[in-house]
């Protein structure tokens, strides 16, 4: 039996508040304001955010990815198609993703549905990849089990050695996804775990609900 004991490292929050009045009636556009602020505080890996996604066993599962776009206020990333991620997408296109700035004692939680984008916007996101990381899209057999380190390492030499002095094209299993909200919540930490909280709700024809809800 393993025992993790973990003391009182809690801490409490009082940088900012958080009014509904004073915020963006688009949450879309609040995002930006929150994402521009957290790297204008040069908060480590500002875009990083915890997707979540649920498998065909009714399993959640989560991992760390990184925001690379807001397209038509759709939230845009990129994965291997072959992915466990995007297996569970393929059968549940319902997913969440939250994003964590403790320097500015914030969160942001997103509910909503993602889909492929066009071949053509992951083709030109793919492009301005380091080429290191175009060639590990072609090397890399994204969640599957592997019989060691060097079996990739041998992989990537091989296709470095095959696209080496020219353009890496993308790989027909590697692309985008864009998660269209319908939910989006903001968190503001608060002393004495008050917090303050503000949720959207998605209505129709462009138009958001904006409520306080408790901590």
């Amino acid at each position: 039996m393993v025992e993790i004991k973990i003391g009182d490292i809690r801490r409490d929050f009082s940088k900012k508040k958080l009014k509904p009045e004073l915020l963006h009636d688009n949450p879309v556009k609040q995002f930006q304001i929150w994402l521009n602020e957290a790297i204008k505080a040069e908060v480590p890996e500002a875009t990083g955010m915890c997707l979540a996604t649920v498998g065909p066993d009714g399993q959640p599962s989560t991992r760390m990815l990184l925001l690379k776009d807001v397209i038509n206020e759709e939230f845009v990333f990129y994965t291997n198609y072959r992915s466990q991620k995007s297996k569970d997408l393929e059968i549940n296109s319902k997913c969440a993703i939250n994003f964590y700035w403790p320097e500015l004692e914030r969160q942001v939680n997103i509910l909503g549905i993602a889909h492929k984008v066009a071949p053509d916007i992951s083709d030109d996101y793919f492009k301005t990849r380091p080429y290191k990381s175009q060639v590990g899209a072609w090397a890399s057999p994204q969640s599957e089990p592997i019989p060691s380190r060097n079996f990739i390492k041998l992989e990537f030499a091989k296709y470095a050695a095959r696209f080496m002095g020219k353009p890496v094209p993308r790989p027909l299993h590697w692309g985008g996804y864009s998660l269209k909200p319908y939910s989006i919540s903001f968190w503001q930490g608060r002393p004495n775990r008050l917090h303050d909280r503000v949720k959207y709700t998605y209505i129709d024809s462009g138009k958001w609900e904006k409520a306080r809800i408790a901590p």
